[in-house]
C-alpha cells in the first residue's frame, strides 16, 4: 500500500471477546519502520538482477530479460521428498529483481501497457488519454491466476501451459499520481503523504478521476508462450478491464436487501465497481475470484451520526466508515457541474428523502468475494455475499471432493479482525469442473459462513455466523434483523460468536499434499494494545519483543508469523481443528525467543504476506512479504519452502521482555525449525515494492509474480530525482507496477 494512512493499519474491533482468546488488537504499517542494519550475505549466489526494461507495441508484447549461466543446484532435500535446487538469494536494497543463478524474469506486463491494437503504447509521462485507460493494464498489481485455453479459445484446459488466460488483480491506483503529467491533484499546500482529503471544499478533475477508478480491478488477458518467453496476446477477444466503474451484479442472500438499495439499482441487485482488489482465489470449475480489501476508506460521508439510525452507526464505525471523510481519493466530487452515477455514487451519505434516490447504500455493495468468468468477455461479475462482507485479502478453495461441500478459506486484513470459511450447501459434483461460470450459482449463494477462534492447547473451532447460532441472535451490542443483516455485516457477527482476534490474517493456502490450511499473519505491534492487560499474549500470538530501525523503535510481535491447522478427520467442512504456528518471521541475528524458527541469512524474512502452495509441485510452497521493518537491510522477498505438517515441532515456551502487562512466560506449538534445506529466499524486488500474487503454468516451468508499488516512497511524481525506484524501464522513468514470468534457463520447474 502507498504511505498515505492504510486502513489495514488501522483497527476498528472494539468487540470483547472472552479475554484468552483475544490474539490481540493490532496497528501495524505495511511500510512502516523497524529493524537495524544487517550485513549482505555473503556466501550466497546473487543471481539474476532486472533493473530495467521497456516494451514494444507488437501485437503479443514482450519486454526484455535478466539471464545468468550457473544453474546454482544443491543437493538438499525437504520433507516431502522435494530438493530446493537453487542457491539462497542475497538480501539486497538495489533498485533491480533479483532471482537465482540459471533463472530468467522477464517483464510481460506493466501498468498502462495496452491490451490491444488500436491503444497506443503507454508514455509514463501522464499524458495518455483518459478514455484509453479501459484498454490499459492496471495498477498496484496483485492477486492473479493462470487459466489454461482449450483450443476453441472459449473454455478452460487445465493441462495448457503454453497458451491460457491470466487474470490480475489491481488493488489501488498510485497515490504520487505517476499516471497524471503534473501528478495528482491537491489542495493547496498538500504533500504526497496526506490525501485528496485534506480540504472538505477541493473538487478533482473528472480526467484525473476516470483515470484512478480505471486502474482499479482487474486485467484479463491471454497470455501466449512464444518459443521461450510468455507474451499478451493483443489481438485476443478475451483481453478485457474489470475496474472501479464495471456493472456487478448481488448474489446471495443480501441479494434485494433494503440495505443494498441504491439509486443506481433500486432493486438491490446490482451495483457498479469493484474497488481495493488485494488477494484473490479461483473456483474447482474455472472461474476467478477478486476479493475487495480496503473498500471503505474510498467514499464521502461528511454528516451527523444522528441522521442515520443506531445501527447504521454501529455498522459505520465496525467498518472504519468515518463521517469526516472525502474518501481516499475524492472522487465524489469532480471539479465539473456532471452529477451522474459516476461520480456521486461514491458519497454515502443521506442526500435525499430515500435510499432509492441517494447512495446512502453503497457501502453495503462493497467488502464482497467477485466472481469472474475468465473466457466470457461479456458476462457480468457477480458479487457472491454469502461469503461475508469484511477486507478480504483472499479466497482460497480446498481441494474438491465427490460429494462434499466445496470449502473457500478466507482472512480479513486488518487489525484484531478473523480468520473466515464458507462451506457450500451444494455437494460437489464432478460434472461441473468444466462447468464456469454456472456453477458459481450453484455452490457460492447457498452455504454456511464461519469465523475462526483458537484456543491455547492447540485446538480449535469453526463459529457459525448464522441466527441460527443463538450467540448471534441474542448479540447485545446489535440486533440482526435476517440473514441479509448477518452476511453484510459479518464483522459483528463474528464478534457475537467470540471469535479469535487475529494479527492481520492475510494470504491462505491449503496444502494439496494433506489438506492443511496455512494463513500468514503479516505482523503486530504495541500501539495497539498488544501485550496489554485487555489484550494479553497467548499461545496463537505469543511474541513480544523490541526490534529498532534506524533511530525508531518497534514493540510487538513486529515481524509477523504464519499459522496452519489441519481440520478434524481430514473433512474441510469440519467445526474443529488442530493447530501449531510454522513460521515466525525474524531477523537472523535475533534472540532466540524472537528468532523461533531458527532462520539465517538465507531465510530470515519480516512481515510474510502472500502465500501459494504449487499444484504442478506438490508440497513446494511459496512465501511472499510486504514490509517496511527491515527494509534498511533488504527489499521485499519471495522465498520457496517445503513445509513438514501440523505438530512436526513441539510445545515451546517464549520468553518475553517488556510486555506492558507484565507477562513474560508464553506457551505456544512451534513448528520444526526451517533450516535451508527447506527454506530460502528466491527473490527480492526493487526498492519500496511489495511482492504480492503468484500463479504458475500446469507443468510448474513459468511462474507469475507480482511487483506491486515500486519507488512508492517517491517524493515526486514528476521529478525524476526525487524518485526512489525507476523501475521496470530505469533510467529516468517513472517506477510502475509489473508482472513478471520467471523461468529456468535449463527448461526445468521453477524452484526444484
Amino acid at each position: 500500500m502507498s504511505n498515505l494512512v492504510d486502513p489495514d493499519d488501522i483497527g476498528y474491533n472494539t468487540s470483547n471477546n472472552p479475554s484468552f482468546e483475544q490474539i490481540l488488537e493490532a496497528r501495524m504499517t505495511r511500510r512502516g519502520l523497524l529493524r537495524g542494519s544487517f550485513a549482505l550475505m555473503a556466501a550466497s549466489v546473487m543471481g539474476a538482477s532486472l533493473s530495467g526494461c521497456g516494451s514494444d507495441n507488437a501485437a503479443v508484447e514482450g519486454t526484455a530479460t535478466a539471464t545468468t549461466t550457473d544453474t546454482g543446484t544443491t543437493t538438499d532435500t525437504g520433507t516431502s521428498g522435494l530438493t530446493l535446487s537453487f542457491n539462497p538469494v542475497a538480501k539486497s536494497v538495489a533498485d533491480a529483481l533479483t532471482v537465482p543463478a540459471g533463472y530468467t524474469a522477464t517483464v510481460l506486463m506493466a501498468t498502462g501497457d495496452p491490451l490491444n491494437n488500436a491503444t497506443p503504447a503507454y508514455s509514463n509521462l501522464g499524458t495518455d488519454d483518459a478514455a484509453s485507460f479501459e484498454f490499459r493494464v492496471g495498477d498496484h498489481h496483485d492477486g492473479m491466476h493462470y487459466f489454461g485455453l482449450n483450443t476453441a479459445g472459449t473454455g478452460i484446459d487445465s493441462g495448457n501451459a503454453s497458451n491460457g488466460v491470466l487474470c490480475s488483480n489491481h488493488e489501488v491506483s498510485e497515490d504520487k499520481g505517476f499516471m497524471h503529467a503534473t501528478g495528482q491533484s491537491r489542495p493547496v499546500d498538500a504533500d504526497l503523504t496526506k490525501g485528496v482529503d485534506a480540504d472538505v471544499n477541493f473538487a478533482r478533475p473528472t480526467t484525473e478521476i476516470d483515470k484512478e477508478v480505471a486502474l482499479h480491478g482487474v486485467t484479463v488477458v491471454n497470455v501466449v508462450k512464444n518459443g521461450t518467453a510468455f507474451q499478451v496476446n493483443r489481438s485476443s477477444a478475451l483481453n478485457r478491464r474489470i475496474n472501479a466503474a464495471t456493472d456487478m451484479e448481488l448474489t446471495g442472500p443480501a441479494r434485494s436487501s433494503d440495505l443494498m438499495v441504491t439509486a443506481h439499482s433500486t432493486a438491490g441487485t446490482n451495483t457498479r465497481g469493484t474497488i481495493n482488489n488485494c488477494g484473490n482465489g479461483y473456483t474447482p470449475w474455472g472461474t476467478y475470484l477478486t476479493c475487495e480489501e480496503n473498500w471503505a476508506g474510498y467514499f464521502y460521508r461528511r454528516e451527523a451520526d444522528t441522521v442515520r439510525t443506531a445501527k447504521e452507526v454501529a455498522a459505520f464505525k465496525r467498518y472504519g466508515m468515518s463521517n469526516a471523510t472525502s474518501g481516499r481519493y475524492n472522487w465524489s466530487r469532480p471539479g465539473s457541474s456532471d452529477t451522474t452515477d459516476l461520480y456521486r455514487r461514491w458519497n454515502a451519505g443521506v442526500t435525499s428523502t430515500t435510499a432509492a434516490n441517494d447512495f446512502r447504500n453503497v457501502a453495503n455493495t462493497f467488502g464482497w468475494i467477485v466472481e469472474i468468468d475468465p473466457f466470457n468477455p461479456t458476462s457480468m461479475p457477480k458479487k457472491r455475499t454469502a461469503f461475508g462482507r469484511f477486507g478480504h485479502e483472499g479466497c482460497w478453495p480446498a481441494k474438491p471432493v465427490v460429494g462434499k461441500p466445496i470449502v473457500f478459506y478466507m482472512g480479513d486484513d486488518s487489525r484484531n479482525e478473523y480468520i473466515y470459511k464458507f462451506v457450500s450447501t451444494a455437494l460437489w459434483s464432478a460434472t461441473d469442473a468444466n462447468a464456469g461460470a454456472a456453477a458459481g450459482d450453484k455452490y457460492m449463494d447457498s452455504g454456511k459462513l464461519y469465523a475462526a477462534k483458537f484456543s491455547a492447547d492447540g485446538t480449535g473451532t469453526w463459529e457459525l455466523l448464522s441466527l441460527s447460532n443463538t450467540k448471534v441472535a441474542t448479540y447485545a451490542s446489535y440486533a440482526f434483523a435476517n440473514e441479509a443483516d448477518v452476511v453484510i455485516n459479518a464483522r459483528i457477527a463474528a464478534d457475537a460468536v467470540g471469535a479469535t482476534k487475529m494479527d492481520r490474517p492475510e494470504w491462505g493456502a491449503v496444502n494439496p499434499l494433506n489438506g492443511e490450511v496455512y494463513m500468514t499473519l503479516t505482523n503486530n505491534v504495541s500501539s495497539s494494545g498488544r501485550g496489554s492487560a485487555a489484550v494479553p499474549l497467548d499461545a496463537a500470538n505469543p511474541r513480544y519483543y523490541s526490534d529498532a530501525k534506524g533511530t525508531t523503535t518497534s514493540k510487538g510481535n513486529v515481524n509477523g508469523h504464519i499459522i496452519r491447522w489441519k481440520e478434524s478427520g481430514g473433512d474441510h467442512a469440519a467445526t474443529a481443528f488442530n493447530w501449531d504456528i510454522y513460521l515466525f518471521g525474524a531477523q537472523a541475528d535475533a534472540a532466540a525467543d524472537v528468532n523461533l524458527s531458527g532462520l539465517t541469512a538465507e531465510n530470515d524474512f519480516s512481515s510474510p504476506d502472500g502465500l501459494w502452495f504449487s499444484y504442478a509441485t506438490p508440497g513446494l510452497l511459496w512465501v511472499q512479504t510486504d514490509d517496511g521493518y527491515y527494509t534498511d537491510t533488504t527489499n521485499c522477498m519471495m522465498l520457496a519452502a517445503v513445509p513438514g505438517t501440523v505438530g512436526d515441532g513441539a510445545e515451546t515456551t517464549i520468553n518475553n521482555q517488556g510486555v506492558p502487562s507484565g507477562q513474560t512466560a508464553v506457551k505456544t506449538r512451534a513448528g520444526k525449525k526451517a533450516s535451508t534445506t527447506v527454506l530460502r529466499r528466491f527473490l527480492v524486488g526493487p526498492k519500496d515494492c511489495e511482492i504480492t500474487g503468484i500463479a504458475e503454468t500446469p507443468d510448474g516451468k513459468a511462474i507469475f509474480v507480482n511487483i506491486q508499488h515500486p519507488g512508492e516512497n517517491s517524493t515526486s511524481a514528476t521529478d525524476p530525482t526525487q524518485f526512489t525506484s525507476h523501475w521496470p524501464a530505469g533510467g529516468s522513468a517513472r517506477p510502475r507496477s509489473a508482472t513478471v514470468v520467471i523461468t529456468r534457463n535449463d527448461g526445468g520447474k521453477v524452484g526444484v
